[in-house]
C-alpha cells in the first residue's frame, strides 16, 4: 500500500472553517513535496483545544483511495 508522511500543524483557528462550514477539505504537503486534500473529517479524532499537530501516515489503495491516517509522533 501506498503511504505518504505528513507533518502536520494546524492550529484550531485554521480548522474554523471547517466547523462552521465553509470548508471539507484541507490542503497539506508531504514531506516529498506532494500537495494532498484531506478530507477534514480524517482530522477529527487527532483534534486538540489546540489543534492538530504532529506527523502522520496517509495510507491509500493503488487506486488512490485513502484507506486512513495513523499518528506516528
Amino acid at each position: 500500500m501506498p503511504t505518504l508522511v505528513l507533518d502536520i500543524a494546524l492550529p484550531a483557528e485554521k480548522l474554523l472553517a471547517v466547523y462552521q462550514g465553509q470548508a471539507n477539505r484541507v490542503l497539506l504537503r508531504s514531506r516529498d513535496g506532494r500537495r494532498v486534500s484531506l478530507p477534514a473529517a480524517e482530522l477529527r479524532r487527532f483534534l486538540t483545544r489546540d489543534g492538530v499537530f504532529g506527523s502522520f501516515e496517509l495510507v491509500f489503495a493503488e487506486q488512490g483511495r485513502l484507506l486512513g491516517l495513523r499518528r506516528l509522533s
